[in-house]
């Protein structure tokens, strides 16, 4: 038993899978100990050969890559191949000084090969062409690849928090879902990461070309020490001959470094994942006729200066010419087929275009925000728009606060605008307007400033407080004077943000209310499940949510909201009974939202006579909402309104306190004459909470 469960093991260790997993491993050690272990001469021709190949697919690989992060493994590839060639140069060295005196192959046929045939078998030429190879290596490709990866690493580690805010903003919108963010996270990240490495793996390229240089030199002058001391070998025959196996070992080794490189240089200079390297050479360079033409205009000057090869210029002249001919003559066949239709056809093209479609109904916006043109830059993703940020702020705000996720804000341009106007408009119709100057302030004066500001004279347009536009050298002064100064991007996007929290109501339509549901679903979805459709139609809920948000109160807790309705719902399917019972049910919250802490409350009440006065009125109208006599109507504004002023006077928000069956009622009467006037019951007053009356209306 043992002995099948061994072979069984070494059959999955030699699965195809465990293969892949140590072809990395294995080839490290064998790298590694071609530094210490002597090879022949045969296996030298297999390893620098195999050392080429390796260098030619990795420059393949990187022309044929889209975008960096499709060759991630790249600077790992940059260190095992600089560790392969220096690896290759020590194992050559050996061979070199140990039997170089034997002749020219005494280090195989590729370092023969390359110190003979390459450079024809002299030493000058063959030193010569090794600087040179080396320069272009370490001086022009190396260094330029070394200083795209630094720069791109830089600017790559400074994107990544708004690149990082851009998905966020991207996933509040719902525009992507979890799994789509959590990608494009991870690449975010694994792109900082890969320009990271990329800036420290190019410096193996240049150590390599270093220890290239040094190589030569040490095979050079160990080669004739070794030739002159020990084989007895004059000096001329062993400098010949010791000089060439070193440069051939050299070239053999640079070579495949210089490749290296310019594959790194291809990989950290791409821009755009729009294609290879090759596509998009082909494309931007040779896709232009006039260019062309203009190149060929010039060969075919310089080609006719005696004394110049006139047929080599001509020649080429000629093929670039007949590339940008031919490449007209394709561009114009599309307009040339256009234009031999018979006309009939075109007419009939021409109908056929103009015929209303599907297409042509375009829907209308829940929130829009409209602005002239020179707000765009405000707004401009490309150009880094502030408002643009604020925005998405602003949305993920009122879901935090209100307790749904709103429709997302669609922004355009609008000619028809004043240059610095924009307007918000809710379902096509408009809600707020205003106007912002970019590069200027807006000093508000909250009502205790001891100075005047010289500048445009305007309001606020989210809560109508005097202001001035000022520029940005008087904002210091604005300050001191004691105004609040805020910058045109924060303009728009306060009035923004009172204009949603003030029509909250209106943006919860029957889809928010839907998915609101499916998310409290996650977590109880018994208790979702009981309720809608079961007991409480969808449409009834969505009516009771936005009676509580038409005054002020959100709806984050949505399971106290949802066990209140479950448990009155069977009993009455009135929106208006129900958003009454469902504050009474989030009466600690709504007093504590109002009241923070646990002090007494301060409220206006109503005098005795009133109530009784407003509760008959109730009871004539047989629960219909009541009729208000228009004297009565008119005193209880007056005096309301009055007694607020007052509240917020002291510095306390104005509160009315009514009996139960009044509430709606006043509520609905007081809202437009006293907008910031809250209506509460008294059931909806905790037992906790003890109360003082501060005013009365109707006394």
């Amino acid at each position: 038993m043992a002995t099948n469960q061994n072979l069984v093991d070494l059959g999955n260790l030699f699965s195809p899978s465990n293969i892949r997993q140590l072809a990395a491993p294995i080839l490290l050690l064998l790298i590694l100990s071609m530094m210490v272990l002597p090879l022949p001469a045969f296996v030298l021709d297999v390893s620098f050969t195999f050392n080429i190949a390796l260098s030619m697919m990795v420059m393949l690989v990187a022309m044929y890559t889209r975008k960096p992060l499709d060759f991630s493994v790249f600077p790992i590839v940059l260190l095992v191949t600089t560790l392969l060639r220096l690896s290759l140069n020590v194992a050559s060295t050996r061979v070199v000084l140990l039997h170089g005196h034997t002749g020219p192959d005494a280090a195989g046929k590729v370092i023969e090969a390359f110190g003979h045939f390459l450079v024809g078998g002299n030493t000058a030429v063959g030193i010569v062409v090794f600087i040179i190879l080396t320069v272009i290596n370490f001086v022009v490709i190396t260094k330029g690849a070394g200083r795209i990866a630094e720069v791109g690493a830089r600017f790559t580690l400074d994107a990544m928090p708004g690149k990082q805010m851009a998905i966020d903003a991207d996933l509040n919108a719902g525009l992507i879902d979890d799994k789509t963010a959590k990608r494009r996270r991870a690449e975010v990240s694994q792109e900082a990461d890969f320009y990271g490495a990329m800036d420290g793996a190019s410096k193996f390229v240049r150590g390599d070309a270093v220890a290239g240089i040094l190589i030569l030199v040490i095979n050079i002058v160990g080669g004739l020490i070794v030739g002159v001391m020990q084989h007895n070998m004059d000096f001329g025959r062993a400098a010949n001959l010791y000089v060439l196996l070193a440069i051939g070992d050299g070239l053999v080794a640079q070579l495949p470094a210089l490749i290296i490189s310019v594959a790194a240089g291809m990989v950290v200079s791409r821009v755009g994942d729009d294609g290879d390297v090759g596509m998009q050479f082909v494309n931007q360079l040779f896709n232009n006729p006039t260019v062309m033409i203009l190149t060929a205009a010039i060969l075919a000057v310089m080609g006719m200066i005696p004394g110049m090869p006139n047929l080599v210029f001509l020649s080429l002249a000629g093929l670039l010419g007949w590339g940008a001919w031919y490449m007209s003559k394709k561009a114009a066949e599309p307009e040339e087929t256009e234009a031999a239709l018979p006309a009939a056809a075109q007419v009939a093209q021409a109908v056929e275009n103009l015929e209303a479609s599907w297409a042509d109904v375009t829907p209308v916006d829940v929130l829009g925000l409209e602005v002239g043109y020179r707000l765009i830059p405000m707004v401009d993703k490309g150009q880094d728009g502030e408002l643009l940020k604020r925005i998405r702020g602003l949305r993920k705000k009122f879901a935090q606060d209100i307790g749904f996720l709103g429709s997302p804000v669609h922004i355009r341009d609008n000619l028809e605008l004043r240059p610095n106007a924009y307007r918000i408009t809710l379902k096509g119709v408009e809600i707020g307007s205003g106007e912002a100057y970019p590069g200027q302030f807006m000093a508000i004066n909250p009502g205790r400033v001891s100075g005047t500001l010289p500048g445009n004279q305007t309001k606020d347009p989210a809560f109508g407080l005097p202001a001035v536009w000022v520029e940005n050298s008087r904002r210091e002064q604005a300050h001191v004077l004691g105004y609040t100064v805020v910058d045109a991007s924060t303009v728009v996007a306060t009035h923004l943000n009172h204009v949603i929290m003030s029509h909250a109501a209106d943006l919860l339509g029957r889809q928010e209310t839907q998915a609101l549901l499916d998310h409290i679903a996650k977590d109880s979805p018994k208790l979702v499940d009981d309720l809608v459709p079961k007991v409480l139609p969808l449409h009834v809920l969505q009516r009771v949510l936005q009676y509580l948000l038409e005054e002020g109160i959100n709806i984050r807790d949505m399971r106290s909201i949802v066990e209140t309705l479950a448990e009155h719902a069977p009993r009455t399917q009135d929106p208006v009974e129900l958003a009454s019972r469902v504050r009474m049910g989030l009466g600690r919250a709504i007093i504590q939202q109002l009241f923070p802490g646990s002090a007494e409350i301060d409220v206006i009440a109503l005098d005795p006579s009133l109530e009784r006065v407003l509760s008959q009125a109730m009871a004539n109208s047989g629960g219909d909402g009541g009729v208000i006599e228009p004297g009565l109507a008119d005193s209880l504004l007056r005096e309301t309104a009055a007694a607020a002023q007052r509240q917020e006077d002291l510095g306390m928000p104005a509160v009315l306190l009514v009996p139960n069956n009044l509430r709606w009622l006043l509520a609905r009467f007081l809202r437009r004459a006293v907008p910031t006037l809250k209506v509460i019951a008294h059931s909806e007053v905790p037992e906790s909470r003890n109360i003082r009356v501060a005013g009365v209306v109707g006394g």
